[in-house]
């Protein structure tokens, strides 16, 4: 068991029952799945490859292409062409890119405040600025992965409201202005 997941099941999980008192045990929120992404409209294949090979050097999983599903004149995008590079953590994957984002990302990242947090129904999205390197990972191969695009982070919970979203990211300790 990570340390995250041991923090979630054993404090957690008791202040959400003191909180919003909840009857069943399996009601209660969690953490699904954490979804990266690097948007890479209008690159080369070389830039998809390297930005490719940073996602799978941040998560140690196998990322993936998406591709665009709707066709915009306006903006020169074919449908099915390149639209960005993505991977979906799960379980032990998650918890411990979790642990790596708070030990060792958001420390290092000198304007906390400048992270934008969105919430939505059961989701939140962290906006990370581009061109900015902060895992030692990819310090090493500076010249290859120093015009990265912005990473986006997307953390699927199973909340119901907005009220357990935010307290679940509270109690996370995930930085974000209110």
């Amino acid at each position: 068991m990570h340390f995250i997941d041991y923090y979630y099941e054993k404090i957690i999980k008791y202040d959400f029952i003191n909180k919003f008192n909840y009857n069943n045990l399996s009601e209660l929120p969690q953490l699904k799945k954490m979804i990266l992404n690097f948007s890479c409209q209008n690159f080369t294949i070389q830039k998809f490859a390297i930005t490719l090979l940073s996602l799978e050097l941040i998560t140690t999983k196998k990322g993936s292409i998406t591709l665009n599903k709707n066709a915009n004149a306006y903006l020169k995008i074919q449908k099915g062409s390149p639209a960005g590079c993505q991977v979906t953590l799960t379980k032990k994957a998650m918890y411990g890119f979790l642990a790596k984002l708070l030990v060792e990302i958001f420390p290092k990242i000198k304007n906390i405040s400048g992270l934008k947090l969105k919430t939505a129904n059961n989701t939140f999205f962290y906006a990370f600025p581009s061109n900015t390197i902060i895992l030692t990972e990819l310090q090493e191969y500076y010249p290859l992965f120093n015009n990265l695009p912005s990473l986006n982070l997307m953390v699927v919970t199973t909340a119901k409201t907005n009220k357990e979203l935010l307290f679940l990211i509270k109690s996370f300790q995930f930085p974000f202005l209110k």
